[in-house]
């Protein structure tokens, strides 16, 4: 079936279902543990509660719960902010005086059982008494990884792991990689035409897409880490690469420069709006950058900037996630150090033409069609009048 995508969780409710055997009518199988359809809604609905946090929970996990007795939802709730109450905690409040002993818990990610900025999320559920836990996936985090869960069932709660779980892991790909690798999940993305420019040969872009994918864009954003671009770039078009969305819900990443030649302005907009926003530059040379919230001087590479050191510093520096946004230079450099762990392309309906006219991928491309990219868990979406191409790609080694 065709894969989440992490900006429409909120609209899934399919089954994804591996068996070996039949299920009864009426049950949903998921890895070898059977599960009711009402299961499966309820975890749905978690998960629709946990995107909410998209954005503003990072560095932390979307987790979402849902707390059930009797066929009622009696709370849920879900993370809303890195540092407050976690999803189980905002659950039961959200059930007032209830009697929640012996209900069901439906929680998108195991619950933690370390200290933390919080408490641990178990000592709650050992505290309220729940008769059965119904979670998603597994915490990758090397602190919790089945720590969660052994607790829980040692007291006699029933667990089950494993319903929508490959939902809950595209929901939290940015979180999963980092936690797992240190690296932040790289995401490339590009507004192009029909005929593959993202520039006409004056180098004039605006604009390609519509205003239903610029928004898209900005949500986009919103949910990353830091934004990259290239200075040329930055000389074109002088973009503020900041969140712009309705009624001012909206987060700013930090914006990070590649400056390999030195060519930076210092009255670009980036460095001013707005100023609270941080911007950092990577640069292969020692530069004074007045402005620059910091400077990464990295080892140089015949296309500029190593990509690989940078994402390690990102990583080095809590960056969970990054969007690159071009251009051309920018996205060759990255696919070519292998750094990319997805693409989103929006496709316009227009046609620029030339032969000078600025290309998504530029560098020296492959010569062999043997050595071009694969994409796979390919996805494609309309976003007003334009095309959103979306898929993954295999890091190199």
């Amino acid at each position: 079936m065709r894969a989440l995508s992490p900006y429409a969780v909120s609209l899934y409710t399919g089954i994804v279902s591996i068996c070996v055997f039949a299920a009864p009518k009426g049950l949903v199988c998921h890895f070898g543990v059977f599960f009711m359809q009402s299961d499966n809604n309820y975890m749905s609905r978690a998960l629709a509660l946990a995107a909410r946090g998209r954005g503003w929970c990072s560095p932390n996990p979307m987790v979402g719960c849902v707390i059930v007795k009797n066929g009622i939802i009696l709370g849920e709730g879900w993370h809303e902010r890195a540092g407050m109450p976690h999803a189980e905690v905002n659950a039961y409040a959200a059930c007032g005086n209830a009697d929640t002993a012996g209900a069901t818990v439906y929680v998108t990610l195991e619950p933690c059982n370390h200290e933390g900025r919080t408490p641990p999320c178990t000592r709650l559920l050992l505290e309220r008494k729940p008769a059965r836990v119904v979670i998603a996936m597994s915490d990758p985090n090397p602190h919790v990884c089945g720590k969660g869960a052994a607790v829980l069932r040692e007291a006699g709660i029933r667990v089950d792991i494993g319903l929508l779980e490959v939902s809950s892991r595209q929901l939290n790909e940015n979180w999963i990689t980092y936690m797992s690798t240190g690296l932040p999940f790289v995401t490339a993305k590009c507004a192009m035409t029909l005929d593959g420019k993202i520039a006409t040969r004056a180098g004039h872009s605006q604009w390609i897409t519509g205003k239903e994918a610029r928004k898209h864009t900005h949500e986009m954003r919103h949910a990353h880490d830091a934004i990259l671009v290239g200075s040329r770039t930055v000389l074109l078009d002088n973009p503020s690469l900041t969140t712009r969305l309705p009624k001012g819900n909206e987060r700013h990443p930090v914006r990070v420069i590649l400056d390999a030649g030195g060519h930076l302005p210092e009255t670009a907009a980036v460095f001013f709006t707005p100023r609270e926003t941080p911007t950092w530059v990577a640069a292969t040379k020692e530069r004074d950058y007045p402005f620059a919230d910091k400077v990464f001087v990295l080892p140089a590479t015949p296309d500029g900037v190593d990509m690989a050191a940078l994402v390690h510093t990102l990583g080095e520096q809590g960056i969970t996630s990054l969007l690159i946004e071009g251009g051309g230079a920018t996205l060759a450099s990255a696919f070519e150090a292998g750094i990319v762990n997805k693409v989103c392309f929006f496709v316009a309906p227009k046609i620029i033409g030339g032969r000078e006219a600025i290309t998504p991928v530029e560098g020296i491309g492959v010569k062999h069609m043997d050595h071009a990219l694969p994409i796979t868990e390919l996805e494609a979406h309309t976003i007003g009048k334009d095309i959103l191409l979306s898929g993954t790609l295999e890091l190199k080694n």
